[in-house]
């Protein structure tokens, strides 16, 4: 599917794909004009405000990622979660579903994201265990970011966004921003 001619955009629709780095997936998503700004806010607070430490966040999307076969967000977001310090285990972990060898709070992480994509809930088991290394109010954010990359990587995969054409702005002050935000 072709783009948005994002000159026929509101002013504010085409400043808000710019402030986000002209982003395929931004630019894509301008196809929905009305519902964009309330994504891209999301979206934001997801990244900038999540209670859940930025390495244990990037985990989560990253493993989003992986079951959806989505490339585009798997590509991105190893970027980001090798910039704020998620090791190269942790990432391959990612990648497979397998949580051997993890700190306790990756492996939990892991655990859960699985099952809420497998399961589409958290049983009283699984939640107790995620609430082993994580508070109540991390829990709630990895729900919600789960559940908010799986809505990303549908919107990927059915408009078959890629990077091709695309410089992305991986930002040198990301955990800098999140730390300033949180």
């Amino acid at each position: 599917m072709e783009y948005p001619d994002l000159t026929a955009l509101p002013t504010e629709l085409q400043e808000a794909v710019t402030a986000h780095g002209s982003l395929n997936v931004f630019r894509m998503l301008m196809h929905s004009p009305v519902l964009a700004p309330s994504v891209l806010a999301l979206g934001d607070r997801i990244l900038r405000q999540n209670s859940l430490p930025d390495t244990l966040r990037e985990l989560a999307i990253v493993r989003v990622g992986h079951v959806y076969g989505a490339a585009y967000e798997v590509h991105h977001h190893e970027n980001i979660a090798r910039l704020v310090g998620l090791s190269d285990e942790a990432l391959a972990a990612a990648a497979t579903g397998s949580v051997r060898g993890l700190p306790a709070p990756e492996a939990a992480v892991l655990a859960a994201t699985d099952r809420l994509l497998t399961q589409h809930t958290l049983d009283n088991a699984a939640r107790e265990e995620a609430l082993d290394v994580l508070t109540v109010n991390q829990l709630t954010d990895l729900v919600v970011t789960v559940g908010f990359y799986q809505l990303v990587c549908n919107f990927l995969n059915t408009f078959e966004v890629t990077t091709e054409g695309e410089t992305p702005p991986y930002r040198e002050d990301l955990t800098a921003r999140n730390s300033e935000d949180g």
